[in-house]
């Protein structure tokens, strides 16, 4: 009996090699797929990603050459299900500017029960598709009490509670590294010439730090005095799986949070769905404003 112990230990680190050997190259073939079935679809390859969160979709109705691709028909891609999540892929240019754009008109969250690798696919699809840099936005929570609900977070930093992290297991070394710094995920370049920018277009801007939560339920009183006693700025279920991912593709990422609520612990009410959704709208046009005048700069 002694003697099986260790070929039983050899055994199963042989199967769990296998295992994570044949997820990652599972995930490799899947991210080639998709580019094999949008290839042929769209007249030339982007340079520039988004992601657009709740309200914010919008921005992509005006492209000029549109290419719009629903999730549902991509090889190995499910549904979104999440409110005012269109769930579609875009192609094309924003209204006075020459930048060819892949856009995620709505995002795949972990809440609706994708794993982290799935959820954040398609940020692979964009890396390999040649994409350099990804504008990720996204609904939040305000926590710092100088925000007001309609304003604007340029993301300078993030905190994972999630407690999920897209590059567990075996590294995909065609993408990046095992060990990828996280230091200024946010590129500070592009966070000076939006805030120029949102200078001279007179839009509000603030800076903060991102918490990132799984969901799908709201935070609770302790949770949001807990994130507020830690400096945090803003609160959501979204933007750090993709900028995880983005960062080990070797991408510069922009965030931008929408405050569509404030979500303070003392607070009598929470925003509903709806509400959280319409101030993402109210603030369409801010959004695409300050982006397209962005994209003229880059």
């Amino acid at each position: 009996m002694q003697n099986m112990i260790p070929n039983m230990i050899k055994n199963k680190n042989q199967d769990t090699c296998q295992d994570t050997y044949d997820m990652c190259q599972d995930l490799n073939q899947k991210i080639d797929d998709i580019i094999q079935f949008i290839s042929d679809k769209i007249p030339e390859k982007p340079t520039i990603g988004m992601i657009l969160g709740s309200g914010l979709g919008g921005i992509a109705d005006s492209f000029t050459d549109k290419v719009v691709i629903p999730y549902a028909k991509i090889p190995h891609l499910p549904s979104s299900s999440a409110p005012s999540h269109a769930g579609n892929l875009v192609f094309g240019r924003m209204a006075n500017t020459n930048k060819y754009l892949m856009v995620m008109q709505g995002r795949l969250h972990l809440y609706e029960g994708h794993s982290a690798q799935i959820a954040t696919i398609l940020v692979r699809v964009m890396g390999k598709l040649g994409v350099k840099t990804v504008f990720i936005t996204c609904a939040a929570g305000g926590l710092n009490h100088q925000f007001h609900a309609g304003g604007l977070m340029l993301i300078n930093d993030h905190i994972n509670f999630s407690g999920i992290n897209p590059l567990i297991g075996t590294n995909l070394n065609n993408f990046g590294p095992r060990f990828p710094n996280m230091f200024d995920i946010y590129t500070p370049r592009l966070r000076d010439i939006v805030l120029a920018t949102a200078l001279d277009l007179k839009i509000s801007l603030n800076c903060g730090v991102y918490a990132s939560i799984l969901g799908p339920m709201y935070a609770t009183r302790a949770e949001l005095q807990f994130l507020i006693d830690n400096r945090c700025d803003a609160i959501g279920m979204s933007v750090v799986q993709e900028a995880i991912i983005a960062a080990h593709c070797k991408m510069d990422i922009l965030g931008l949070a929408v405050i569509t609520d404030m979500a303070l612990p003392f607070a009598t009410t929470h925003a509903t769905e709806q509400e959280v959704v319409k101030a993402g709208i109210q603030a369409l046009d801010r959004v695409t404003t300050l982006f397209s005048s962005v994209l003229n700069i880059l």
